[in-house]
Parts: structure tokens; C-alpha cells; sequence
């Protein structure tokens, strides 16, 4: 617990710096190595197990010695060590600046800007936008990676420590590289899109229902924010990001999905929340507040089941 709160404390202070060594670089390197060696003629599907199973099994394993080796030094270096790997494992300071890049454009009239800030964090494309579908971009954007981004590496860190989060970082690395449903990567990502729906199905689900507890509804109550979370979590072609994108839907009183590009193409998404108000480019920094809120809230109940997890083992 003490490890994990000091993953958050270093995320809030410096984030990810892009001068820094950062495993994710290292995770990303061996997949783009491995993907050129595996990923042709036959069995593809076959091989995105091969390189799923070789990477996070070298990210384990790696972890494990590492902290290992630290707790044996002293507790008090295998703690803090302990925390600076998870820390490697979590953005939230990243995704709320990824939210101000686009405010600050938007907040300044500068559409082009706000364009191309967003474009480095989404897929679709970004050319023709015009403000009020800018802002769904950077809203959705912060909503689904919530949980890919800070209460799914925590809660895996709470189940079993920086190995357990590594691992998580690494499929979670795997599937945004490969787990396309392209005919590149159709059956070479299979495995890494399966496993990235497995690891993130009960942290986004807390995540959401977390979301609304933390943060009180603009536009509605609670018991309302939560109807129509049940309501629109399942109309997401994700089994997990709908349910995040619901969720901070009925906390603004807005309405998000709709259209978007991808190189060209049309690809319509269900509609997620009731259109209350409008989107406009507040909408951000209050994204950026809700972010922070939960991210508390999920330490405090994570805090909260350690202490009785400690608690039973005692007991018993």
C-alpha cells in the first residue's frame, strides 16, 4: 500500500518525463521486434500467443528479481523501489496534460493547434474538426484510458505488487501496438486485444461505478447517472471503454459518440449520456477534475481493503 501510494505521489510530481528511461519504451521496442519476426505467412494467431507469452513473461520476471533483490537490501529501498516501478506504470499526470494541450489551443481560438494536440491522442482523424467534436475527442480520449491509464495498473499493482503491473502495462502496450482488427494484425493481435478485455473487465467496471460515487452529477442525480450508466456501458464496441465514457457522460450531462474518421472512413459510435447541455471546451478541465477525484477515491478504497485484507489474514 505504502509502494502504491508513492507511485501516485511520483506520478503527480513529475509524470513521465520524455528524457527518462521508461520500461514502456523497452515493452514497446521488443514488441515492434518481435512483431517483425512473428507476424507473417501462417499461424499469425499462434504467434500473438508466442509474443504475448515471451514479453510479459520477461516483464515479470525481470520485476520480480528487481524488487526482490531490493526488499532483500532493506524494506524501506524494496518500498520505494517497489513504488517507482508502478509509478512507470500509470499516467494520470500525463492524461490531464494531454487534456490541457487541447484546452489551451481551444481556450485561445487556435482550432489548427487543437487539432494537432489531439491528433498525437487519438486514432481517428482530427483535420476537419471543428470545437465542439475537438472536445469529444479529448473528453473520450480521457475517459477511456482512466482506467487504462491509472486504476487498472493500480489495481493490479494491489493484487500483486510492481510484477502484477508491469505485466498489466505490458498487455495493455501489446494490444494499443497490435490489437487492430486490420488484416495486418486481425490475427496476430488477437490474443493481445482477448487479454487486454480480460485484465481491464472488473477495473473498469469499479472505475465507473467509482466515477460517479467521487463525483457529483452537473446535471442530474446520482441514482439517474447511474441508470443511464447500465443503460448506454454495453453500446460501446469495447466491453470495458463504454463503460468509462458512460459514466463521465451522465457526470457532465452530455452526450458523447457519434461519427468519427479513421484514415477516411466512417465509423459511426453508439451514443453514450443524454444531451443536457452542449459540449463546449470546459468540458476538459472538468474531464481533467473528474480524472483526479477518482483517482483518489480508487486509493482510498484500495487503502480501505488492504487495511481489512490485513485485518482477516490477522484474524484468522
Amino acid at each position: 500500500m505504502i509502494a502504491i501510494l508513492v507511485a501516485v505521489c511520483l506520478d503527480w510530481m513529475i509524470g513521465d518525463p520524455p528524457s527518462w528511461p521508461h520500461p514502456v519504451r523497452w515493452i514497446g521496442s521488443g514488441i515492434s521486434a518481435l512483431e517483425k519476426q512473428l507476424n507473417t505467412e501462417k499461424a499469425r494467431k499462434c504467434k500473438g500467443i508466442l509474443m504475448i507469452l515471451i514479453l510479459t513473461s520477461i516483464a515479470f520476471l525481470i520485476t520480480f528479481i528487481l524488487i526482490t533483490v531490493l526488499y532483500y537490501i532493506h524494506p524501506i529501498i524494496g518500498v520505494l523501489g517497489e513504488g517507482v516501478v508502478i509509478a512507470t506504470t500509470i499516467a494520470q499526470k500525463g492524461l490531464i496534460k494531454a487534456g490541457l494541450d487541447v484546452y489551451n489551443p481551444l481556450k485561445s481560438g487556435q482550432l489548427l493547434e487543437a487539432r494537432e494536440q489531439l491528433s498525437y491522442v487519438v486514432g481517428r482523424d482530427t483535420e476537419h474538426l471543428d470545437e465542439k467534436e475537438i472536445v469529444r475527442g479529448a473528453v473520450e480520449t480521457v475517459a477511456e484510458n482512466v482506467s487504462d491509464g491509472v486504476t487498472a495498473p493500480l489495481f493490479w499493482a494491489f493484487i500483486g505488487g510492481a510484477p502484477f503491473a508491469m505485466v498489466y502495462r505490458t498487455i495493455n502496450t501489446c494490444d494499443s501496438m497490435v490489437g487492430y482488427t486490420n488484416e495486418n494484425y486481425k490475427e496476430f493481435g488477437w490474443a493481445s486485444a482477448k487479454l487486454d478485455d480480460i485484465v481491464n473487465w472488473l477495473p473498469s467496471r469499479i472505475t465507473a461505478l467509482l466515477l460517479i460515487i467521487a463525483n457529483k452529477p452537473v446535471h442530474m442525480k446520482r441514482n439517474v447517472a447511474f441508470k443511464i450508466l447500465f443503460r448506454d456501458a454495453k453500446k460501446h464496441p469495447s466491453p470495458n471503454s463504454g463503460w468509462l465514457e458512460a459514466a463521465l457522460a451522465s457526470i457532465l450531462g452530455v452526450e458523447l459518440g457519434g461519427i468519427n474518421y479513421y484514415k477516411g472512413i466512417l465509423s459511426r459510435r453508439a451514443k453514450m449520456g443524454d444531451a443536457i447541455v452542449a459540449l463546449d471546451k470546459s468540458h476538459i478541465i472538468l474531464t481533467n477534475r473528474i480524472l483526479s477525484r477518482t483517482t483518489i477515491l480508487f486509493l482510498l478504497a484500495i487503502g480501505i481493503g488492504g487495511i481489512l485484507i490485513e485485518l482477516a489474514r490477522a484474524w484468522f
